[in-house]
């Protein structure tokens, strides 16, 4: 079955914290962990199939235990993720990696870096892999036992570099860089020993002997003596893991709670338990007999489980709890389990792990989320707490204020009271006694007071009710009245608690008028206004800021996490080029460097396909696919624009900012001979007859994104391709009028050929002849004239030169003669091709010749007589003796070193003699054989390449309603290409760099996904942003993306910062902003 990549099998249970709850980590606890030896054996039998003869591109860290291998060659690409100690498999999935490599990473990039893989394997049974680089001259060994290890050898297993340091201990070794890997101890490293009925016995009899010996043991419980057999094969035979052997007695319907030594007294039992490893063995044999084993997911159903109805959906409601390479009888029959196969035993283990890692790392992000939103939450309240108090205090001031205005007398009463006690000179102690006293008798003057007073603050706090009192003077007569009130207040208790519940405490001042003392509480409530509209205005700015430093944070947050798993995009087959489709649905394709102009010479340039290059340096010549197979099918004169603009824009007149013209020629005129015979040089190529020079080219491209749409949404579709130009406008006929048609071109080839061999005139001179008549060039096209023929038709005399050079088999004899003559001839050949005066080691040379000095030649002359009787031992002797020979010898050691190096040097001289030869001689073939296909007009398509091309009408540059969006992918290409794309910038020559450019134009388009407005969560119109184009284009990595540009500094040009067409309904311009909206400028159209 097919499981969606987007959706995990096990539902996420989020805590109110953020985090995973509690019960999903204990059941993420009881999944299987690390892999089982027969695990191990297949994923090295599938890891075998899959990486042999790969290279390895690159290592990353992911944590400080788990790492990612990339592996490569061309058109074909792997990654594969070690968890030390857990599992090693291929993945699907693209991961986050560090931003620095470890010190261990680093080191496992300078010895493997670019390594071949030869061989990968498992050491006997145990649970250890080993991959072996460069026919075994580094070995890497990866160990899922214990805490795990990862241990990088040399031949000769001398360890390098290892994950961790093991220290000797009680059943291990010590291991550490300098120290020899053992393998001698490893489980069946020697070789696995033959199932016999003897080996069996013994076992068994092992088995009950350790159980002899400890009698307690058996005692534990049925569970344990029920395992007993199991464990005892387990123990001796440990080529058969016990999950196997179990499903292997169920299926041969073998009792597996036979104790061993029953089975030792029957042999009826032992042949029926010999069945049941057999049994085994066939499994075992029948999962790695084919490339690919089939994998088996064994899942959990939860409550609320529904199987969907989708075979392609995922079945909800899962919980993952194991994985094996083959389908275990003793799982199945269960109302609660469910198996979910896989083609691959790689994939079933990617998908078992990357489910629970995405879980993990989706509940990360949900959390920094929460956090985020309840810190915005909390910043909101206490705003509104704020303004909250600000509004109370309003409304309390004017109530205050309105109670003074409504108790006027009483206020003034209290007042006077007061006023004139303190007038008296009594002590403020003895006034608050005395209106406490008062207070107990009822006096209504002292009941309106309330204690303490703030007499140091020349105030006193009163109790006065909100509205005022009737005309009743009942309160305010005789001590009868008063006794009066107090039985009718004890009749009524419950109204006049409420009257005193309503009463409001004021403060008075005693130096101001009851009427004055209202009007500072009015002035109050609008200095407590004024300060509210302030905080408002103030807090929502704070707000705001808060909000965007929230949010930043958040963003900056979730770049420190690992982003949810995405699967890996495969890439198309054009991809590795430089690539774009025109305007009238044509592939065009460049190379980016000589090796794949080579490519696309031999591989993929047709006969009726069209070669446009310019004169101008660094320029890349590039490829137009024909759509149909005539090579008197046209292309239109859009398409040759757009790949002349290409052209231009790859040169040397991006970075100088000059408009330059490029030409096109047919298919049949580029070849690989060079004029003077023989062949020219990797992604070199000569041009015969006329070219057809393009107007000058804008330097404007565009980097945009193109949606890959499955096979039945390609009906909604109309490719807007020129097949025939029935109508075409007559601005196109006037430019085809002045270009040769494709039969006065052949004709005009058969008149050239037919003066060659009759009046035998120069190809060359004939080539300046033409171009002489052809338009004027610019003087940085005339300097780039002197170039050696890199991908450009022109000759230079170094081509000439490199032309006349006959290449044949050479000789071994006369090669070695030749290296080992006299340098006195080399000297003298030189010399003849040398002028003007000598340089000074010429003169040092000369001056050996010249005579002796006076008194030099008697001295010589001495020393012959002295020693005209010493033999050569006598002379070794006395060199001996005085210390002479020690230089003689380093001089003879130098001697043969440079004797040594001269070999190395000969012998790689010879090799690449050699290897060119091999060269020539293959390019002679395959132009041959082009010359035969061109001559009878055949293109040697395969069904392979029908299909390549006609994947191209799923690439789409505005999804339509009702599509299905399978993959976003990055395209550069002229701008005049991209003008239905939806998602596009413009991007001119300029100082910044073409990563950091990439990085805006895709966060841009990302902010305006978040924008009000500018997603159409129905994906209905095709104007606006859809889900599904955002989620695929917040899958790209920039660092990869980035290398779509083919060119290195730029200047981005984006209307209003939008996603161009993206942002429908954007309000005009902003001042000075040019180009780049979705449907392309008035300015640009």
């Amino acid at each position: 079955m097919r499981i969606t990549k987007y959706h995990p099998a096990i539902p996420l249970q989020i805590n109110t914290n953020g985090g995973l709850s509690s019960q999903h980590n204990a059941t993420l606890l009881k999944m299987k962990q690390r892999f089982s030896s027969l695990d191990v054996k297949v994923i090295a039998h599938e890891l075998s199939n899959a990486l042999t003869t790969l290279r390895v591109a690159n290592i990353y860290d992911l944590s400080s235990k788990i790492f990612l291998v990339k592996f490569a060659k061309p058109d074909n690409k792997q990654q594969i993720v070690i968890d030390s100690g857990f599992r090693c498999h291929l993945t699907e999935y693209a991961r986050a990696t560090a931003a620095e490599p470890s010190d261990f990473v680093r080191r496992l990039r300078k010895f493997l870096k670019t390594r071949r893989v030869t061989s990968v394997s498992q050491i006997g049974t145990d649970r250890i892999i080993e991959f072996q680089f460069s026919d075994g001259q580094y070995k890497l060994f990866l160990e899922f036992y214990a805490s795990g290890n990862v241990i990088l050898t040399d031949k000769e297993l001398n360890i390098l570099v290892l994950q961790r340091i093991v220290h000797e201990g009680e059943g291990q070794e010590e291991l550490r860089a300098g120290l020899k890997y053992s393998l001698e101890n490893r489980q069946n490293y020697g070789g696995i020993p033959e199932l016999t009925t003897e080996r069996l016995r013994n076992a068994l009899q092992k088995a009950v002997d350790r159980g002899e010996e400890q009698p307690v043991a058996r005692k534990k419980g049925k569970k344990n003596s029920a395992d007993a057999l199991r464990r005892a094969l387990a123990v001796s035979i440990t080529e058969y893991p016990p999950m196997l052997v179990d499903h292997a007695m169920r299926v041969t319907n073998f009792d597996s709670s036979v104790k061993p030594a029953e089975v030792l007294q029957s042999e009826v039992l032992l042949g029926a338990l010999m069945r049941s490893l057999q049994e085994a063995k066939r499994v075992i044999h029948e999962i790695t007999s084919s490339e690919v084993s089939t994998g088996y997911i064994i899942a959990k159903k939860k409550e609320g489980y529904e199987k969907s109805l989708d075979a392609d959906d995922i079945e909800t409601g899962l919980m993952y709890d194991d994985f094996h390479p083959f389908r275990p009888r003793q799982f199945e029959g269960g109302d609660d389990t469910v198996f979910l196969e896989f083609e691959g035993f790689n994939k079933t283990v990617d998908e078992f792990f990357s489910s629970i890692e995405g879980q993990k790392l989706e509940s990360k992000l949900q959390e920094r989320e929460l956090t985020a939103k309840r810190k915005i939450t909390a910043a909101r309240q206490d705003q509104a707490k704020r303004l909250g108090g600000l509004q109370e205090l309003q409304t309390m001031n004017e109530r205050k204020a309105g109670a003074i205005e409504a108790n006027v007398e009483r206020v003034q009463e209290a007042m006077d009271a007061v006023n004139s006690l303190i007038a008296q000179g009594m002590d403020w102690v003895e006034i608050g006694k005395l209106i406490e006293v008062e207070q107990t008798r009822n006096n209504p003057v002292a009941s309106i007071i309330q204690l303490p007073l703030k007499l140091q603050e020349n105030t006193i706090s009163l109790l006065l009710d909100e509205e005022a009192f009737g005309d009743d003077d009942s309160a305010y007569e005789t001590d009868s009245d008063v006794s009066d009130s107090e039985d009718e207040e004890a009749r009524k208790p419950k109204p006049k608690q409420k009257s005193v519940e309503q009463r409001l405490t004021i403060d008075i001042n005693l130096g101001l008028s009851p009427w004055s003392n209202a009007r500072e509480y009015y002035d109050q409530r609008r200095s407590a206004a004024t300060k509210e509209q302030k905080t408002l205005e103030s807090s929502t700015k704070a707000l705001k800021s808060q909000e965007a430093k929230i949010a930043q944070d958040l963003k900056k947050g979730l770049k420190q996490e690992k982003a949810i798993l995405r699967p890996v995009r495969k890439q198309m087959w054009f991809e590795k080029f430089i690539w774009f489709i025109s305007s009238d649905g044509y592939l065009v394709l460049g190379g980016k460097d000589a090796q794949q102009h080579e490519m696309l010479y031999k591989k993929y340039l047709k006969k009726s396909d069209v070669y446009v290059h310019a004169e101008i340096e660094g320029a890349t010549p590039v490829i137009i696919r024909n759509i149909s197979k005539d090579s008197s099918a046209p292309i239109p004169p859009s398409t040759l624009s757009q790949a002349g603009n290409l052209v231009v824009a790859c040169s040397n007149a991006w970075d100088s900012k000059a408009g330059m013209s490029a030409w096109w020629t047919h298919a049949d005129q580029v070849s690989k001979s060079a004029p003077g015979g023989g062949f020219l040089p990797p992604g070199s190529f000569s041009i015969h007859g006329s070219k057809n020079f393009l107007p000058p080219a804008q330097l404007l491209l565009g980097f945009g994104v193109a949606f890959q749409i499955s096979e039945e949404s390609k009906a909604n579709h109309v490719k807007h391709r020129v097949q025939d130009l029935p109508n075409e406008d007559p601005a196109a006929e006037r430019i085809r009028a002045t270009q040769p048609s494709a039969e006065d071109v052949e004709a005009d080839r058969e008149i050239d050929s037919a003066d060659n061999e009759n009046l035998g005139v120069d190809r060359e001179e004939q080539e300046s002849d033409e171009e002489g008549q052809g338009p004027r060039l610019n003087p940085l096209q005339n300097r780039s004239k002197d170039l050696l023929l890199n991908s450009v038709g022109h000759e230079s005399p170094i081509t000439q030169d490199m032309a006349t050079i006959q290449i044949s088999e050479p000789n071994p004899v006369e090669s070695l003669q030749q290296d080992d003559s006299d340098p006195e001839d080399a000297n003298e050949t030189e010399a003849q091709y040398s002028t003007g005066a000598q340089t000074p080691s010429q003169q040092g040379n000369n001056t050996k010749d010249a005579p002796l000095k006076r008194g030099k030649k008697g001295k010589a002359k001495k020393i012959a007589r002295k020693y005209k009787d010493q033999d050569e031992e006598d002379l070794l002797a006395a060199q001996q003796l005085i210390g002479a020979s020690a230089g003689l010898e380093k001089a003879r050691a130098e001697a043969e070193a440079k004797a040594k190096r001269e070999a190395e040097l000969a012998f790689q001289k010879e090799r690449r003699r050699a290897q060119h030869q091999r060269t020539q001689e293959e390019t002679a073939a395959h132009e041959e054989m082009r010359k035969m296909n061109l001559a009878h007009g055949v293109d040697d398509f395969d069904d392979q390449e029908e299909w390549q091309m006609t994947a191209l009408d799923t690439l789409v540059g505005t999804p339509l309603r009702g599509d299905e969006i399978l993959e976003a992918i990055p395209i550069c290409a002229p701008w005049a290409a991209l003008s239905r794309f939806k998602y596009k910038a413009k991007l001119q020559p300029g100082a910044q760099k073409k990563g950091k450019a990439v990085k805006e134009i895709v966060g841009r388009w990302l902010a305006d996904a978040t924008s009000k407005g500018r997603v159409d969560e129905r994906s209905e119109d095709p104007e606006l942003m859809w889900p599904r184009e955002v989620d695929l284009v917040k899958g790209w990595k920039v660092e990869e993306v980035t290398n779509t540009v083919p060119v290195s500094k730029v200047r981005v040009m984006m209307a209003g910062g939008s996603a161009g067409g993206a942002a429908k309904g954007a309000q005009g311009k902003p001042k000075g902003s040019k180009g780049g909206s979705g449907k392309g400028s008035k300015k640009a159209r």
